[in-house]
């Protein structure tokens, strides 16, 4: 222990003496730390977002779109549009395939909502089954939603988003107050819990769900729906389930053998792999830049070592002279450059973790921190300091007191 005492003060006084290099050195090593860690923790974050997400938009969930959907997410584009996607076609899929726990059929289009003198111009108003609640994993927070008895009598009752009753009422208690959704007084029964923006781009507190038999027929006097919402018994069949239903409905829909599908059915875990694809890539460049700035780091430390052991020639040489061992010297410039390594990896993961916490702060990103980030990061600028110390140590030890003296 006195050995490694007496050896690190060493290599503080001659690291001292070489200010500038040093700190070259280390700034190489602390970038490539800080980028490591605030990658790492960015990755587990985003992909934090991703889950909850998809806890939004209702767990082993698949969606049937009337038309043939080009993208679904913030920009949902529909390449043609059908109106032949019904009633039927959902009870079809409820009976036909045995992989289906649950099926949900919806529709939706915008209209005005009105309460006294406040008038809502355009919100998105859902005509939605009673089992909606349990296939989206979205549930009213006060009052009760809609009900089967409702949507067999056409009841003229509505659920409404958190943000629409803050809007609307300001406060007030809105369960059991009359509210005219386009022309239709509705009875508002209850309120939704808080849930946010899901991962087709829509919010969900802005909207408002009335039975969907009243909806057809007192809104939009139609007999085709917009959407089924399928829930599947666990993940793993949500692949199997989604074939079933494609060949369900194409038999319904009497699609011959070539011909286009008048319907999508989108697996909602497909959509949050797709957005997850940019941030793989900014991980995987995140990752390279952390890679090159350690090579500079690990380059910077090789070169400040072999500078420091061609200015230390006569110290070495005395040392070797009055009974230093080959180890000694080793040990000696290993940590030295360890020492280097350490500093920057130290200082990048401080200032990594006060990064990472403002970004999730500022970008309001799940809060998460990545232990396998923090050791990688952390190891590797230790193993650039050992890695970037070995030749020059190595050369130490073939200095000769003799050579010394003869110089």
């Amino acid at each position: 222990m006195r050995r490694i005492i007496l050896n690190l003060s060493i290599a503080l006084r001659s690291l001292y003496s070489f200010k500038l290099r040093t700190s070259l050195a280390v700034l190489g090593v602390f970038l490539g730390t800080f980028s490591l860690i605030l990658v790492s923790n960015l990755a587990d974050s985003l992909a934090a977002k991703g889950r909850m997400e998809l806890d939004k938009l209702g767990k082993n969930l698949l969606v049937v779109r009337s038309g043939r959907v080009l993208r679904f997410g913030p920009q949902t584009r529909l390449f043609t549009e059908a109106a032949n996607l019904t009633l039927g076609d959902a009870a079809a899929i409820a009976v036909g395939s045995p992989l289906v726990a649950a099926v949900s059929p919806a529709s939706f289009k915008n209209f005005p909502i009105r309460y006294g003198s406040v008038v809502l111009s355009s919100v998105l108003v859902t005509g939605a089954s009673p089992n909606y609640p349990e296939v989206r994993n979205f549930y009213p927070k006060e009052g009760a939603f809609i009900t089967e008895e409702d949507n067999r009598q056409l009841a003229r009752v509505t659920v409404i988003g958190r943000k629409v009753a803050e809007k609307l009422f300001a406060g007030e208690n809105p369960v059991g107050k009359y509210i005219l959704v386009w022309r239709v007084p509705c009875q508002v029964v209850g309120v939704m819990e808080e849930k946010g923006v899901d991962a087709s781009n829509v919010d969900q507190d802005n909207q408002v769900f009335v039975p969907l038999r009243t909806f057809l027929r007192r809104f939009v006097n139609k007999d085709f729906i917009n959407n089924i919402f399928v829930q599947t018994a666990d993940p793993e069949t949500l692949a199997p389930a989604k074939k079933e239903i494609e060949e369900i409905l194409r038999l319904r829909h009497k699609t011959k053998r070539g011909q286009k599908d008048d319907f999508t059915v989108i697996d909602l875990k497909d959509v949050v792999a797709l957005k997850s694809q940019a941030t793989y890539m900014i991980t995987t460049l995140g990752r390279i830049s952390a890679v090159v700035s350690f090579l500079i780091g690990a380059i910077g430390i090789l070169s400040i070592m072999i500078l420091i052991v061609n200015e230390r020639r006569v110290e070495i040489g005395i040392r070797r002279a009055v009974g230093s061992r080959k180890r000694d010297i080793i040990l000696q410039f290993l940590l030295e450059s360890s020492f280097i390594s350490f500093l920057g990896g130290l200082a990048g993961v401080l200032l990594g973790l006060l990064v990472s916490i403002l970004v999730f702060t500022l970008s309001q990103l799940p809060f998460t921190i990545s232990p396998g980030g923090l050791i990688a990061a952390f190891a590797a600028s230790v193993m650039v300091g050992i890695l970037a110390g070995i030749y020059p140590s190595q050369k130490a030890t073939t200095i000769q007191p003799v050579d010394v003296i003869r110089s």
